[in-house]
């Protein structure tokens, strides 16, 4: 049955192949069943309240993503919209229960444009030097995660960041997992990217650096409909849910292509099934405003399972159902997630796998060559992947204008453009 509806031999891959990239990408991202509540706390919402928030909408999303799309891309509520979901809570004195409000209309609108052709479009029309310089970008965004976590980098006064203390149990503990981690992959040993993160586990149980306080816990009761959807327009907060859909698209659809990019989903410049794909991740968002947390996307570390051999949405499907498990085993959870130097490694080898579409960039042809270029940059440094993708799209067309190729720019490109032009002008967000 699992042969025949995920066309497990059609895309050279077993059913083994598949669990161990979902397992993979869920260590990952599991990271997120804790940090997310932790953020949203921080606003007002209720710990548990997310945490079961979070787990219901990675679980709605991957299952969606793998059961129509067929996408070994996981889904799960979004790092940075979580930060701006806080930081409005914070500043403009609204209840976080008006914000999830904003959230849930984002999310009705995200479902609308779903059933439409405007985002299967979007991606089909982005030019490959934009789509190379976003799944580019991506790696060097999840690179820069890993050596940050890690505390490989760190903040520096003089150069904004600078190389860490090597010496620091959690960066010898990195660089040794990290290291592991490359000879395995250069052996060919099957699943070599969570080989790594087990014997680094074990490593860091050795040396001290882990200490479980329990293993099974019961979860906690979902909270649905805590939100204020009447405060939202009584505050006229419409920029906030336009920044919370523009970000959401984008993010997600750049997230998608850059794993579609490296899985070899794509088909001569498009990607098959694409509705299917993107209404998974508007669907979470609505379900997850539901619940009780920020707007959901695509996320980056799918890339890990798919260099790990992940070919179908049967990983989808794997991911699904460990965070569904992951509620029973929250003090195991939060201490993989508390130890970076676990999942830190696959990050940063997974990023040098994304930069092999840069081979197809003409580098020669400068229209083609800076859009890419900052599109790429503009992600690790600004630690924003819907800014690299602003920036790419804002500067293409002017290149290409420039270059008296106006006429060769899709409409689409123009009028995301100037949207966001007048959101970064606006209404900027990080992450």
């Amino acid at each position: 049955m699992l042969e025949s509806f995920f066309k497990l031999k059609e895309n050279n891959t077993t059913v083994r192949t598949e669990f161990t990239a979902g397992l993979t990408t869920f260590l990952t991202m599991a990271y997120i069943v804790v940090v997310n509540p932790a953020i949203l706390h921080s606003a007002g919402v209720p710990f548990e309240q997310v945490f079961m928030a979070t787990v219901i909408t990675a679980i709605v999303g991957s299952l969606m993503m793998g059961l129509l799309a067929n996408y070994p891309i996981a889904i799960a509520p979004g790092m940075g919209l979580n930060a701006y979901f806080a930081s409005v809570v914070a500043t403009q004195g609204l209840s976080y229960q008006t914000v999830f409000g904003t959230v849930f209309i984002a999310g009705i609108l995200f479902l609308l444009l779903s059933f439409t052709t405007l985002r299967e479009t979007l991606i089909n029309k982005i030019p490959d030097s934009l789509k190379f310089g976003i799944t580019a970008g991506i790696g060097l965004f999840i690179a820069f995660v890993g050596l940050k976590n890690s505390g490989l980098v760190v903040p520096n006064e003089a150069n904004i960041i600078g190389l860490g203390d090597l010496t620091d149990p959690m960066v010898m503990l990195t660089i040794a997992g990290l290291f592991l981690t490359l000879v395995f992959y250069m052996l060919n040993i099957r699943g070599a990217l969570f080989l790594g993160m087990v014997i680094t586990g074990i490593l860091a149980y050795f040396t001290g650096q882990i200490q479980f306080e329990g293993v099974i816990s019961t979860p906690p009761t979902p909270v649905f409909f805590d939100l204020d959807i009447a405060g939202v327009f009584s505050h006229g907060l419409y920029t906030i849910i336009i920044a919370f859909l523009l970000v959401t698209l984008f993010d997600t659809t750049g997230t998608i292509i850059g794993v579609a990019e490296q899985g070899g989903f794509m088909k001569n410049g498009k990607l098959p099934r694409s509705k299917q794909a993107l209404l998974a991740d508007a669907t979470a968002t609505t379900v997850g405003s539901v619940f009780g947390t920020s707007p959901a996307t695509a996320y980056i570390e799918s890339t890990s399972g798919v260099a790990a051999g992940g070919r179908t949405g049967l990983t989808s499907l794997f991911v699904s159902l460990l965070f569904a498990i992951s509620i029973f085993f929250t003090p195991i959870i939060s201490v993989v997630a508390g130890v970076p130097a676990i999942t830190s490694p696959v990050l940063i080898i997974v990023g040098s796998f994304m930069m092999q579409g840069l081979a197809k960039i003409n580098w020669k042809s400068f229209d083609e060559a800076f859009p890419t270029f900052i599109t790429m940059i503009a992600m690790p440094f600004t630690s924003s992947i819907a800014t690299g993708i602003a920036v790419g799209f804002i500067t293409y067309p002017l290149m290409k204008l420039a270059r008296g190729k106006g006429k060769e720019v899709h409409w689409l490109i123009y009028l995301f453009a100037i949207l966001f032009l007048l959101q970064l002008i606006f209404f900027p967000m990080n992450g």
